[in-house]
């Protein structure tokens, strides 16, 4: 008689107990870490800390009552960005019941298998766009709603989820850690550092260009490899009953379903798109703005659809229903950079790592800053909040370390690099939450391409410091 052993497969826990798991980590280094907070002032209307103004302040450790009410208060802090998409989800599902998005889907799926030229640049055409967004004007919360339409397109086509939502995610979180034009962090860091707005472009570009290039390497990579093997894939059996339940084939096999109707619905829907892009670009629109023209294209789709009233206002609360999932990872989410903030942490946390950064080396210290940043940047993934936060201290510090503070912000861009991995970031756990994708299996698939962009970030603050970058 043979006795089975049973082997021991550790398994990362689900995204919610994870992000829970991670405040009552952090709730508990309130405990350990002391208090302590730099002065602030306000420069150019803009809140900037004080240099070598830190100062130990009484602690404040979170209890389990605190633990409890961060969520509640991640609810309110990021209530802009939850409502921003329950109003996203019910205008998709709106859009979904026309039929119009199962007949562009349809239509492309057909073209992409009698067109080799589609099948190799749907992909690497889409993330640069994404990127270039993110290099340009900032793009970050704009992702969510296109997760809704590309993965579905991504299923229909044959590839799997994490392609779907890695095409937007990757690419603009790509795109913003290598910004050249993104008023959210090259603007507000090189304000607060003093050094002429934009300045520095060219290399920049280059920066971004090379970093967009690896991260459309790295999927079309995976791409090859899930497209002979599709077992491999993390989401394999999900994404198989996905298909299943969705019946995918009966909607993508009809051929009459593109009708004049579906093609005044779409239209509706580029000139939206069209709209908020000059509004983010031109108008200064943020969140309240796209979130409007968001709803009144779910109205107007509907009316031109062919809706009934009924359906219509249906079709709203079960897009927004379906997501109140998504809403309570983006709280718990906010719920970490809240407990931090209300331990006193945070500025601690900077002030520690601050003499970590000395070096007789510019080029090691320039180094040392972006993992600093990459650090800091776990707690505050803004990339506006993480420039006033640290840009203040490590603007002089790299006056004396020797490097230019150029490179500086630099230093701090390349430390969002971060964003497409860790748990805090609302945008991150938002988007794989609407594309279905559980955090631990998408953290498995992207730690290669993490590994990748760090080191590729530290070979870029090389030559700044060897050419004197100013």
């Amino acid at each position: 008689m043979t006795e089975t052993k049973k082997k021991f497969k550790f398994r990362v826990p689900n995204t919610y107990l994870l992000i829970f798991s991670l405040l009552v980590l952090i709730a508990g280094m309130t405990w350990i870490i002391p208090g302590g907070e730099y002065e602030r002032a306000v420069v150019n209307g803009r809140e900037v800390v004080v240099q070598n103004s830190f100062k130990y302040v009484n602690s404040n450790p979170q209890g389990f009552f605190d633990l409890f009410i961060a969520p509640l208060k991640g609810f309110v802090e990021a209530g802009l960005i939850i409502g921003f998409i329950l109003i996203v989800g019910g205008a998709f599902n709106v859009l979904a019941k026309t039929d119009a998005i199962n007949s562009l889907i349809n239509k492309l799926a057909r073209a992409h298998r009698s067109s080799s030229f589609l099948q190799k640049m749907f992909i690497p055409v889409l993330m640069f766009m994404f990127s270039l967004g993110g290099a340009t004007f900032g793009m970050n919360e704009e992702i969510i709603p296109f997760v809704l339409i590309i993965v579905p397109i991504c299923l229909a086509l044959g590839y799997d989820s994490i392609i779907g939502v890695a095409i937007p995610l990757i690419g603009a979180h790509v795109g913003f850690a290598s910004a050249y034009l993104n008023p959210f962090n090259v603007g507000i860091a090189q304000g607060i550092a003093d050094v002429p707005l934009f300045s520095g472009i060219g290399y920049r570009i280059i920066c971004w260009l090379i970093s967009t290039f690896v991260a459309i390497a790295f999927l079309l990579y995976y791409v090859k490899r899930v497209t002979s093997k599709p077992e491999i894939s993390p989401v394999f059996d999900s994404d198989n009953e996905r298909r299943k339940n969705e019946h995918f084939e009966a909607v993508y096999n009809n051929e009459n379903l593109f009708t004049v109707r579906h093609k005044l619905v779409l239209l509706t829907f580029a000139l939206s798109l069209i709209m908020i892009v000059v509004g983010v670009i031109s108008l200064g629109w943020y969140i309240e703005e796209i979130s409007a023209a968001f709803f009144i294209m779910g109205i107007a789709a509907g009316i031109i659809g062919g809706l009934k009233s009924d359906e219509l206002i249906k079709g709203f609360i079960d897009g927004a229903k379906d997501l109140v999932g998504t809403a309570l990872i983006v709280a718990l989410a906010r719920a970490t950079l809240v407990i931090s903030r209300d331990g006193h942490i945070i500025d601690t946390v900077l002030y520690g790592l601050a003499p970590f950064i000395q070096s007789s080396s510019p080029i090691f210290a320039s180094q040392k800053m972006f993992v600093v940043q990459a650090v800091i940047n776990f707690f505050v993934h803004s990339g506006s909040g993480q420039a006033a936060l640290t840009m203040p201290i490590m603007a002089p510090l790299a006056d004396l370390t020797g490097v230019s503070r150029q490179t500086a912000i630099l230093a701090f861009q390349f430390g969002e690099y971060t964003n497409i991995i860790i748990p805090t970031s609302a945008v991150t756990m938002g988007a794989l939450s609407m594309a279905k994708v559980p955090w631990e299996k998408w953290a498995r698939w992207v730690i290669p391409l993490q590994i990748i962009l760090m080191l590729l970030g530290l070979l870029l603050l090389i030559p700044p410091n060897l050419f004197g970058w100013q």
